[in-house]
């Protein structure tokens, strides 16, 4: 089924040379700042304390937020979490203060504030977990680019596995980079978003690939830049519907799942529209540049001993 319909190929390999250029400036800015600032993390990786709270009433959050300005606590995440009336409360380690010491002092300022206050749950992550879980994340990205590049290398060919792992690696850099310039907090859910991202992103290559591999069978005459482009033209209507689709989701979690979804879906919008991108304006030309060409993908047809004799 298409909706979209295209009469004559895009040349999207004609414009290779502008969409790498600004891929490879996206790139090192991206870099650029997360050297420069860091990532913003979260209490999942730094350690800190997370208290469950509850309400007869919906909770103001705002109000909450007040309270821990009142007793000089300002690095604080207040968030909503399964009904209006649960607040999910994530503290910081503070160097003078110990987690119970720290957890006593909130909750006696939150109980000040309204006594009809519930603690539910008070847990404490130390900054060695929470370097483990950090690690174990980064070890995490490494084994699922290293499987990518695998699985495109044995289903296509060496030069399909480089050109998709460059082009989902520069998803993640720059999904990092936005964190990274504007100190968003970067926690377990984000990075369960960039861990989505780079399968999503990986299934749009090689939905691209599969295409360009059956032109090479059928465009026996044209050149490599028209296959590409013959095949992501074809695409397209694929393309539009499923990310417009899927888009259409994460932006209801973005502006209705409140602040617990919040940045997992806006880690997943920056991630779907780069990977559109990547998949069609960085892999691609990448292949090109490697200088894939019919060869590798079929293999040539031989002429019977009959046939050549003259």
């Amino acid at each position: 089924m298409e909706f979209f319909r295209f009469e004559r190929d895009i040349p999207f390999m004609s414009w290779g040379k502008y969409t790498t250029t600004i891929s490879l400036l996206t790139f090192v800015l991206s870099v650029f700042f997360i050297a420069y600032k860091g990532l913003n993390l979260g209490v999942d990786f730094t350690g800190g304390t997370v208290l469950e709270v509850n309400y007869a009433q919906p909770a103001d959050l705002n109000k909450i937020r007040g309270t821990f300005s009142s007793i000089g606590i300002s690095d604080v995440s207040v968030q909503n979490f399964g009904s209006s009336r649960d607040v999910m409360i994530r503290l910081p380690i503070k160097g003078d203060l110990s987690a119970a010491k720290l957890s006593e002092i909130v909750i006696d300022a939150l109980k000040k504030a309204d006594d009809t206050v519930e603690v539910r749950r008070v847990e404490f992550v130390g900054p060695q977990v929470g370097q483990e879980l950090l690690e174990n994340g980064a070890l995490a990205l490494l084994f699922v680019s290293l499987g990518i590049v695998a699985y495109l290398a044995m289903r296509f060919e060496w030069k399909f596995g480089v050109a998709g792992i460059i082009a989902n690696l520069h998803d993640v850099i720059i999904i990092l980079g936005f964190f990274a310039f504007f100190q968003w907090e970067f926690s377990l859910t984000v990075l369960a978003a960039v861990l989505a991202i780079l399968g999503y992103s990986v299934n749009e290559s090689v939905v691209i690939f599969d295409r360009i591999r059956e032109n090479f069978r059928k465009m026996r005459r044209a050149e490599v830049n028209q296959v590409i482009n013959n095949a992501i033209t074809r695409t397209m209507s694929r393309t539009i519907i499923t990310h417009g689709s899927t888009q259409i989701v994460v932006l209801a979690m973005l502006f209705f799942g409140g602040e617990t979804l919040f940045y997992f879906a806006l880690a997943l919008t920056i991630g779907i529209l780069f990977g559109i991108y990547s998949s069609v304006l960085v892999a691609s030309p990448i292949l090109l540049l490697l200088g894939v060409k019919r060869e590798d993908l079929v293999t040539p047809e031989v002429k019977s001993q009959e046939e050549a004799v003259p």
